[in-house]
């Protein structure tokens, strides 16, 4: 064995300690020079299915589960995990999901229809989305699901119709707009009242005055979903003290107990785990925090004078990115203090009995499946650009920027992924040329690297020991300028350059790590790019194909 190792005095169980920031224990880790998944070589699985695919861990998948699985130890009544499928939704995935022991959360009547396949029973299935047809209402009701969760008025009167219809009733719950920020990006931003999602909390109230003696919807519940890769835990206090006060004020209005709260998910992976950027020196880091903090930066002058300027937007995205993509904290303990609280206000309202037999759902997606999945991809091209043959404006506004990042960073204010803060500059006089690294793994099948600069650390699969200190422009093989892995507006949102070993050369595998949530389920043929394969590593250790990579009569399989 290699690395450094531990031995636990109680458990007398060997501990080994991680070479690399970005392994993790009995799953991701580098061993005689090369990235292993599960103990199997991630370049083995390259040659084996090509690239780019996707490797998925089934023991990480469980693991993940089991972890917030933990929240029901916190709680004093049932917890009900509902894996979100719009993460992904293969059905392999689905089949190992439904193993770990977690029900599931739809978006349509397509994934209610994979649910289904993969197994799911309907009292194990809850229904979300904005815009159900009624095909898809039929569905539900005909499933007898969990919870059809309900997003409007009309839609309420929709699911009533139907279930009439059918001569059935469904159970439903009622989604709020709760108006809870959190500092995530804000395209995951679902409980402003600026989001498309949701009802107004009045409205929740006027259709339970107005369906609760309804013999064709069991009104079952109220759910809200603050949003995902949420960086602070206290928003789950501010949720549940939100559907605590809703649990009680429909009560005290129309006598309906109500059987569940949703909370939705939104528990956070930690992105940004190995990355290379610097911290600030303790002094300057306390300096950004205070002003961060105050909310606008403060100068004095000599003769007395206080004068207070709005924080540039800039250094304010740039913190709360660095901060959303490095957030780590448990689900249990996030939520085990925002149940103390809405314990103590039930309390303090005599409403125990409310929450007596109550059941608390969860829908986790990217917390379950981002860390287990791996975008494998191989460097196809490579090119060098000397620095000299970059046009005057492009570095003279290179120049601009290096020299206002490193002013800032003098002053303790560069938060950023930003040319200074990755040390690599093409103004920078030791680097003489850009060294471009063409991939085949490109934006079609990792979208939020382009719509929401997502950040996945990269590094070498078949070097995985070696020092990752030579910088490179890193790109994929789409026919768009924005298919790259750097940040090409320069605004700071993704590192300028990536970090790997150096001299490499075409047909070096690399790894896209923590990829797998909303990566494959929003992949499109874009250039008539087949979709990959995908391989998922049992817990026995065999790797298993459960995606077929497409063929050309895939390109053209539905046209006419």
């Amino acid at each position: 064995m290699d690395g450094f190792y531990l031995v636990d005095v109680v458990s007398k169980t060997t501990i080994q300690l991680m070479k690399q920031p970005w392994e993790i224990q009995d799953f991701l880790t580098s061993e005689n020079g090369q990235l292993h998944i599960d103990d199997v070589k991630a370049v083995e699985l390259a040659k084996e299915f090509g690239s780019p695919l996707f490797v998925f861990s089934e023991g990480r998948i469980k693991h993940n589960i089991a972890r917030l699985r933990r929240v029901e130890t916190v709680i004093d009544c049932p917890l009900k995990i509902c894996y979100a499928a719009k993460a992904l939704s293969n059905m392999a995935i689905l089949r190992a999901v439904r193993e770990a022991g977690s029900d599931l959360e739809v978006n349509s009547g397509g994934e209610l229809w994979k649910a289904l396949k993969a197994g799911f029973r309907g009292d194990q299935i809850i229904f979300n989305g904005t815009s159900k047809e009624v095909w898809e209402i039929e569905m539900a009701v005909e499933a007898e699901i969990y919870a059809i969760q309900v997003d409007s008025l009309y839609e309420l009167s929709l699911i009533s119709d139907t279930a009439k219809r059918l001569g059935k009733r469904a159970n439903v719950s009622l989604r709020l707009v709760p108006e809870i920020e959190t500092n995530t990006h804000s395209g995951l931003q679902t409980a402003l009242l600026t989001s498309k999602f949701g009802m107004m909390p009045d409205e929740a109230f006027a259709a339970f005055r107005e369906y609760k003696d309804s013999p064709e919807l069991n009104l079952a519940g109220v759910h809200l979903h603050i949003g995902s890769q949420n960086p602070e835990p206290d928003v789950y206090t501010e949720a549940l003290e939100i559907l605590f006060a809703n649990l009680l004020l429909v009560y005290k209005e129309t006598g309906v107990k109500l059987s569940h709260i949703n909370l939705g998910g939104g528990f956070p992976v930690n992105y940004s785990r190995g990355n290379t950027y610097p911290e600030l020196p303790e002094k300057a880091q306390k300096e950004m925090e205070d002003i961060l903090e105050k909310g606008y930066i403060e100068s004095k002058y000599s003769d007395g004078r206080v004068i207070r300027s709005p924080i540039p937007k800039e250094w304010v995205e740039s913190a709360a990115r660095e901060k959303m993509f490095a957030a780590d904290y448990e689900p249990d303990s996030a939520i085990a203090d925002a149940w103390k609280q809405l314990r103590a206000k039930a309390s303090e309202t005599g409403a125990e009995e409310l929450i007596d037999g109550l059941t608390v759902l969860l829908e986790p997606g990217r917390s379950i499946i981002a860390d287990a999945g791996i975008c494998l991809t191989t460097v196809r091209n490579i090119k060098e650009r000397p620095i000299s043959n970059i046009s005057d404006s492009m570095k003279s506004y290179g120049e601009a920027k290096l020299e206002a990042d490193k002013e800032k960073s003098e002053n303790g204010l560069n938060l950023s992924f930003g040319m200074y803060a990755t040390g690599f500059s093409f103004t920078d006089p030791a680097i003489t040329s850009e060294r471009w690294l063409l991939t085949d793994a490109g934006f079609n099948i990792l979208l939020s690297m382009e719509t929401y600069k997502w950040y996945y650390q990269l590094v070498s699969a078949q070097r995985s020991d070696a020092d990752h200190d030579s910088p490179y422009k890193v790109a994929g093989p789409l026919c768009d300028g924005g298919d790259v892995y750097f940040d090409i507006e320069g605004e700071g949102r993704l590192p300028d350059h990536r970090s790997l070993p150096e001299d490499v050369q075409p047909g070096e595998v690399l790894a896209l790590l923590n990829c797998g949530a909303y990566s494959f389920a929003q992949a499109m043929e874009y250039n008539g790019r087949f979709l990959p394969a995908m391989v998922m590593i049992k817990e026995n250790g065999d790797p298993e194909l459960i995606r077929k990579r497409d063929t050309f009569e895939d390109l053209i399989r539905n046209d006419l």
